[in-house]
């Protein structure tokens, strides 16, 4: 299921979800490449965040190869800088397209409740408790972590609770079925926290790869325990 739109206006415009999404863009633009080698691979190794290089959990010079020539190396400095530069790092253009797409649906609502800058500092809590679910889930990995999708698991998070019962057009494709409907916000994220929550389960004790879904449970309830407070707060 993928989601299209939502029937949720807003007061005025998005300006720091929009910013957002250029920031990634640019990011995806300047410093990746637009994901050609060795562009990609050199962000993705520099920027991305590695827990067992973070925690010095892996071995000095352990490496992993990130393509056919291109290999990462693990050393000894602990680079704390990339539990926020892995924020704005993607792997491929499905990845960023993804992740901006969703940010565009769900961002808008959750900054127009927030407020413009308490809603970017609600983005860097999330990214940064999603980026310390996926170093907890896997402490030793070597595998860097890039992506938006923890700290939008937060905004996603957060519309579920402010907006329950908002409605989201959804896009069903099963095998060569395919049809549109329309449920409640809380019935679709709740869907794709549950997804995300079982996958993560299946990953503890695992080596690490492929999508982060310890970040994206992280920061889905991080966006939770803040869009509670907020509304407890409005109320």
């Amino acid at each position: 299921m993928f989601p299209l739109r939502d029937n949720n206006p807003t007061s005025r415009i998005p300006v720091i979800t929009y910013a957002l999404i250029a920031t990634n863009a640019v990011a995806w633009g300047f410093l990746q490449g637009f994901g050609t080698s060795p562009a990609l691979f050199y962000s993705i190794c520099h920027y991305g965040l590695i827990p067992g290089e973070l925690l010095d959990t892996a071995p000095a010079g352990a490496v992993i190869q990130l393509s056919e020539s291109m290999i990462c190396t693990i050393d000894r400095t602990a680079n704390w800088s990339s539990v926020v530069s892995s924020m704005f790092m993607h792997g491929s253009w499905f990845h960023i397209i993804s992740n901006m797409w969703f940010m565009f649906i769900f961002g808008d609502n959750v900054e127009d409740r927030l407020g413009r800058m308490p809603f970017v500092g609600f983005y860097l809590v999330c990214g940064l408790a999603a980026a310390a679910a996926q170093v907890a889930l896997n402490p030793s990995s070597i595998v860097p972590m890039v992506g938006a999708s923890g700290a939008i698991g937060g905004v996603m998070g957060a519309y579920a609770i402010l907006y329950p019962h908002a409605k989201v057009e959804m896009l069903v494709i099963l095998g060569f079925f395919i049809t549109r409907i329309i449920v409640p916000a809380a019935l679709m994220l709740g869907y794709w926290f549950l997804l995300q929550l079982l996958s993560a389960s299946a990953a503890l004790g695992g080596k690490a790869g492929g999508v982060a879904f310890g970040a994206h449970v992280g920061g889905f309830l991080m966006g939770i325990v803040l869009g509670y407070l907020v509304r407890v707060n409005q109320r």
